[in-house]
C-alpha cells in the first residue's frame, strides 16, 4: 500500500496562463495536493485549488443523503508565502462554503500583522463579498512558527511543539510537517515545506532563488527527500539576460534546482513554477534537454499523479 499520494494541481508561477499554448503543463498557479494517510494536505493556494476543491465538493455531496449525512471535508493548507500567485485562489475554494468543512491554514507571520489578519484583509475584506467572519465553514487561520513542527495525528488533532523537543521516533503514525525559512525572496521570504510520513519524506521549494554553490542550510533541510519539488522559473539564458536580468526575482533557474537535488541527494526532483511566458513549445524543449543531462528529474505537469 502506498502511503503518500500527491497530485499536482498548478505548477505555473506568478499568473495563471488561459491559453491553449499552455495545456500540456497547465496554467494555474501553485498548489499541490497531498495525501499522508487519512490526512489532505494542500500546498498553497494558487488557482489549481480551485479544481481541487470542486473535486473534494464532488465527493462529499454523493457521500451521503444530506450535509450532516455526508463525510466532512477536513483539510490542512501550508502557505509559503503570500504573493499573489499562491493565494488567488482561496476564495473560490468552494469547500469553504459548506458549513461541515474543516480548513486549517498555516504559514508566515509579518512583523506587524497575523497571518490571519493580512489574509482577512487582502483576500476577504476589500476584494470579496464575504469578509472572513462570514465564511461559513470551520476556516482557521494560524502562524507557522519557525522552530516549531506541526503534527497531525491519526485521530485528526494538530500539535505544535518546539522542534528543538521533536523526535521523530516518537510519531511513527504521524504526520510530521516542518518548515525552512529563505529570505532569498521579496519581500518577507518564503517557506519550504517538509512533510514525513512513514519514513517517506516530500520537499515542497517555491519561490526560492538558489545561491552559488548552494543553499546548505536548505540542503541539510532537504537531505535524502524522496520527492523534492523545486521552484524552476527561468533558464539560465533568461536569469542572466543583459536586457532584463532575473537575479533577485526569488527564482531559481532549472540548472540551480538540478544542483540543489544533487547536493541534497534527492530521489527525484520535480521541476515547477515555470514563468508564464513559456509555453508548452519551450517546456518540451527543455525536458528534452534535461531528459539527457539528469533522468532522475521531471517536469510537473498539471494533473500529474505521484505515490510513494
Amino acid at each position: 500500500m502506498q502511503e503518500i499520494k500527491i497530485k499536482f494541481r498548478g505548477v505555473r508561477g506568478s499568473h495563471p496562463t488561459p491559453k491553449h499554448s499552455h495545456l500540456k503543463y497547465g496554467g494555474n498557479t501553485s498548489c499541490v495536493e497531498v495525501w499522508a494517510g487519512n490526512h489532505l494536505i494542500i500546498l498553497d493556494a494558487g488557482t489549481g485549488i480551485i479544481d481541487l476543491g470542486r473535486d473534494l465538493q464532488k465527493e462529499h455531496i454523493l457521500s451521503g443523503t444530506d450535509l450532516y449525512s455526508r463525510h466532512p471535508i477536513n483539510a490542512t493548507l501550508v502557505l509559503s508565502h503570500i504573493h499573489q500567485d499562491h493565494i488567488q485562489g482561496l476564495q473560490f475554494f468552494s469547500p469553504l462554503f459548506i458549513p461541515t468543512t474543516t480548513l486549517d491554514v498555516y504559514g508566515l507571520s509579518h512583523p506587524s500583522k497575523s497571518l490571519k489578519e493580512n489574509l482577512s484583509d487582502v483576500l476577504f475584506e476589500r476584494v470579496f463579498p464575504l469578509s472572513y467572519s462570514e465564511i461559513p465553514s470551520n476556516f482557521n487561520i494560524y502562524d507557522f512558527e519557525l522552530k516549531h513542527i506541526l503534527i497531525l495525528k491519526p485521530d485528526n488533532t494538530k500539535e505544535f511543539i518546539n522542534a528543538s523537543d521533536f523526535n521523530i521516533e516518537n510519531h511513527n503514525d504521524d504526520v510530521i510537517i516542518s518548515v525552512h525559512k529563505t529570505t532569498a525572496h521579496p519581500k518577507d521570504g518564503s517557506l519550504s515545506i517538509k512533510i514525513q510520513y512513514k519514513g517517506k519524506s516530500i520537499v515542497y521549494a517555491t519561490d526560492k532563488e538558489s545561491y552559488i554553490g548552494c543553499d546548505k542550510k536548505f540542503i541539510e533541510f532537504a537531505h535524502g527527500a524522496d520527492i523534492l519539488i523545486h521552484d524552476a522559473q527561468y533558464t539560465h539564458q533568461d536569469y542572466i539576460s543583459p536586457i532584463l536580468p532575473k537575479q533577485g526575482f526569488g527564482h531559481s533557474t532549472f540548472n540551480m534546482a538540478l544542483e540543489t537535488a544533487k547536493f541534497a541527494k534527492a530521489k527525484r526532483l520535480f521541476f515547477f513554477h515555470y514563468d508564464p511566458n513559456y509555453d508548452d513549445g519551450i517546456l518540451d524543449m527543455l525536458e528534452k534537454e534535461f531528459s539527457k543531462l539528469a533522468p532522475e528529474a521531471e517536469f510537473a505537469k498539471e494533473n500529474l499523479e505521484i505515490n510513494i
